[in-house]
């Protein structure tokens, strides 16, 4: 019996996913940006209502604001990225390349709030170090500094990387420093929620439910988001 000839079934178009993944992470992004803004409006709530706004309460309040300013201007970036659209920030005559204000604004703010993180970091080191009658177990304190200091880093190296792979979306080295980035960073911000809603025992006050609420859903929402952006970048267009 003669052989029948079928037609060629096409293959699937490569990365035929990217487009949902990308607005998957881009919505997790935007909503965690709002987020940290509306962290500003509870950390300086809380502190009023606990009997008034000291140095701690401001230093905490101006984090969340330049994290959230951080993240909007990466987020911006990283959705230029995502399409392939390399972002020029060269002095050229004419218009400003599309693009090239939020990455400059990324480049100028994300060091500030590593250095800032860093501070507040290294004065609760001090503290413990100089706080000899503290009750706290040893193994986890040092579990949580541990922790903190690593998520800090994590994270002012994924604000690096995107910034550095913003000009050529398609280096494939740059993507892979990007993606190892946003894997870490999602790891420890598991580990961050966890810190934030339980106390440790011994040095950190207990908090209310309210606030366990609050720096949860803040927790899953940037464990949620960095997983999308990482799914959104392995499958972004590698040809662009």
């Amino acid at each position: 019996m003669a052989d029948e000839m079928h037609a060629p079934i096409p293959k699937p178009a490569p990365n035929a996913d990217a487009p949902r993944w990308r607005s998957l992470a881009l919505a997790a992004l935007w909503v965690q940006v709002a987020s940290l803004f509306g962290l500003v409006a509870y950390v300086l709530w809380r502190g009023n209502a606990a009997g008034g706004l000291d140095e701690l309460v401001w230093l905490s309040a101006f984090d969340s604001f330049l994290a959230a300013l951080v993240m909007w201007w990466w987020t911006a970036t990283f959705a230029r990225v995502t399409l392939g659209q390399a972002i020029s920030t060269e002095p050229l005559p004419g218009p400003v390349a599309p693009g090239a204000g939020q990455l400059r604004a990324l480049r100028a703010a994300f060091p500030w709030l590593t250095a800032l993180r860093l501070s507040l970091w290294f004065l609760t080191v001090l503290s413990v170090v100089n706080t000899s009658s503290s009750e706290a177990n040893p193994v986890a304190l040092t579990a949580l500094l541990t922790v903190w200091g690593a998520a800090i880093f994590a994270s002012n190296a994924m604000y690096g990387s995107l910034a550095r792979l913003a000009p050529n979306p398609a280096d494939p080295l740059g993507r892979e420093r990007l993606l190892g980035w946003l894997n870490l960073s999602a790891a420890l911000a598991v580990a961050m929620t966890v810190v934030n809603v339980v106390p440790t025992a011994g040095f950190s006050s207990e908090p209310n439910l309210t606030s366990q609420v609050v720096y949860g859903v803040a927790g899953l929402l940037d464990v949620a988001a960095t997983l999308l952006a990482f799914r959104a970048l392995q499958t972004m267009p590698t040809e662009a």
